[in-house]
């Protein structure tokens, strides 16, 4: 009787650990794609100013995790010499002005750097999705 009682007890635990587990190997999952970023070497007269990744449904229809990573440079250099620097160093890598604390790529919910972003200034944000573990982007209920 003891060891049912011990078995289901761990049965239990492992699923509540494996449960809990999901939204942070989700998580880890798009800190690493933040880390990618910030592992570039930035360009000539730039300053990595913000760093911040996201795991959740961020854009389009239907149901799946997405994976966001994102670094706010400041840079003396123009959005095309910008572009052209980083999408040598990575695939499918997005470069943008960005005029506003609020991440204008999410559509879902809302994400912001703390930074104070101004017009004024010559602020840009590079961005990249990335994946995850299938397993886990699949059992995530903020894919849905």
């Amino acid at each position: 009787m003891k060891r049912a009682i011990i078995s289901v007890v761990i049965v239990i635990v492992l699923l509540v650990g494996f449960i809990v587990c999901i939204p942070l190997v989700n998580d880890f999952s798009a800190k690493n794609i933040e880390k990618q970023l910030i592992e570039i070497a930035l360009p000539d007269n730039t300053e990595l100013i913000e760093s911040l990744s996201k795991a959740n449904k961020l854009v389009g229809n239907g149901n799946g995790m997405q994976y966001f990573g994102a670094v706010l440079i400041r840079s003396e250099q123009s959005l095309d010499e910008l572009s052209a620097y980083y999408s040598q160093k990575l695939d499918n890598i997005v470069v943008k002005e960005q005029k506003k604390a609020r991440i204008e790529c999410v559509e879902h919910g809302e994400l912001f750097f703390n930074t104070h972003v101004t017009e004024t200034e010559d602020y840009f944000i590079v961005y990249l999705f990335g994946e995850g573990l299938p397993l886990f982007s699949n059992l995530d209920i903020r894919g849905h």
